[in-house]
């Protein structure tokens, strides 16, 4: 019997031994270290705020592996042996596999600042790293203030964490505006204010020099490269992550920023695959990224493997790029692409409407001359992705869209809504004349 081993028990590592039990009777084994069973990573700042339990987090009992004949590895992999097609695992007991799957995620960025492996000192990761934070700031009075280094999405959950429990915050952010790298300045600078008016001390421009030490070895304070000194009990190292391949190094697979993989998810070397965080696709995928360490992308991989391994070839395909976050209590999605700074290649422009009060605004980006629609990112409004997905496949223009926008609309049934004032604002701004349908569920069911 065939046995595919799987280093990894994350969302592609699970969804891929999941879709090969459905397909096959191989033999298949995870191996990880960081927990018995599969939990959802996005879901435990929301134990640390105490929305939830812990087991709370797992989408499957624990009979589940048992009773689908998959076994799980508690260990850590120290290397990967391809010649003799095995890995060993730190304590010296080995695992031979007839297929290799690394499934092995990311770990945080450390960029050698002095100081960064002080107690007190973390990233926002792993279960491990959630346990981390519980000890290091249990609440107000055993951390008197935390800083957090890097202006991304883990960056801001953290923060979000910390204040529930009414921690004092500084967020240290390089860039001129949070994030401003993804998104375009309007929405940046709408992150800049909901971030201050959650009590956070906003730090932008501001670099890390350096984690002070007391006398048992536990970070004490921060220096900017500015020259303050911030005292604090806990600095979370939040700016972005990098593929976790270290163990990988001398094994004759090939390596980039993360394992090298063509559109069947293969490495150089035979029977041995990579998928999710880890994963480094030789040539990117149109304008996507080589690397892309979203949940959903994983998990498209994992799909993909299944077939393949089971002796169905498919490439690997993401289609079109959308992602969704949450920054404080604001809901953010995006659909197709939209750049922070305008795509002087494509000739591409932007459409931005803002509520007056509220932190609602949405930014659509089209062809300044075909006027095809490009992408949107919405804040504050719940927008459908099929029909998105669908109007970038069918290239529709702009005006396409805002005429039928209602559509999109996923908003619950008595929330406010803003067409009317979005579509206004775009006759003005481009001089058209648009008037937006009527919301029709024939039209979002395909069925007119």
């Amino acid at each position: 019997m065939e046995h595919i081993v799987i280093i990894g028990n994350g969302i592609s590592g699970v969804t891929l031994a999941r879709h090969l039990r459905k397909l096959s009777d191989k033999k298949i084994t995870i191996i990880s270290a960081e927990s018995d069973y599969f939990f959802s990573r996005t879901a435990l700042m929301y134990v640390y705020m105490g929305h939830m339990k812990f087991e709370h987090t797992q989408p499957y009992e624990n009979s589940f592996w048992k009773k689908n004949n998959i076994d799980l590895v508690n260990g850590y992999v120290e290397t990967v042996e391809t010649n003799t097609k095995s890995v060993k695992l730190f304590g010296g007991s080995t695992i031979a596999y007839d297929k290799l799957v690394i499934a092995t995620g990311s770990k945080p960025n450390k960029f050698g600042w002095p100081g960064q492996d002080l107690k007190g000192v973390q990233g926002l990761y792993s279960k491990q790293d959630l346990e981390l934070l519980e000890a290091n700031a249990p609440n107000n009075n055993t951390c008197k203030r935390a800083v957090i280094v890097g202006g991304g999405l883990i960056g801001i959950e953290m923060a979000e964490m910390l204040r529930s429990r009414d921690i004092p915050v500084t967020f240290l952010v390089r860039e001129k505006s949070f994030w401003n790298g993804v998104l375009p300045a309007g929405e940046s600078a709408m992150v800049n204010e909901h971030i201050l008016e959650h009590h956070i001390d906003l730090r932008l421009n501001t670099n890390l020099k350096e984690i002070l030490s007391d006398e048992n070895g536990r970070a004490k304070a921060i220096v900017t490269d500015k020259g303050d000194t911030i005292a604090c009990n806990v600095v979370g190292l939040t700016a972005g992550v990098t593929p976790n391949i270290d163990f990988l190094k001398g094994s004759g697979i090939e390596l980039g920023k993360g394992v090298k993989v063509n559109r069947l998810l293969e490495t150089n070397v035979k029977d041995v695959y990579a998928i999710g965080d880890c994963a480094e696709q030789y040539e990117a995928i149109g304008k996507r990224r080589p690397i892309e360490a979203v949940w959903y992308t994983g998990r498209m991989m994992a799909e993909v493997l299944a077939q393949n391994l089971c002796g169905t070839p498919m490439e690997y395909n993401p289609g079109h790029w959308f992602n969704s976050a949450k920054f404080m209590d604001v809901e953010y999605q995006t659909y197709g692409w939209v750049f922070s700074e305008l795509n002087k290649d494509e000739d591409e422009q932007h459409f931005h409407w803002r509520h007056p009060k509220e932190k609602i605004c949405i930014t659509i980006a089209f062809h300044k001359d075909s006027h095809q629609f490009l992408g949107i990112n919405t804040f504050g409004i719940r927008l459908r992705h099929e029909l998105f997905d669908q109007w970038l496949s069918e290239k529709r223009t702009v005006d396409h869209v805002m005429e039928y926008l209602k559509d999109a609309n996923f908003d619950p049934e008595f929330y406010t809504v803003y067409e009317q004032e979005i579509v206004a604002k775009y006759n003005t701004d481009f001089g058209k004349n648009i008037r937006p349908k009527k919301k029709s569920w024939k039209r979002i069911l395909g069925m007119a």
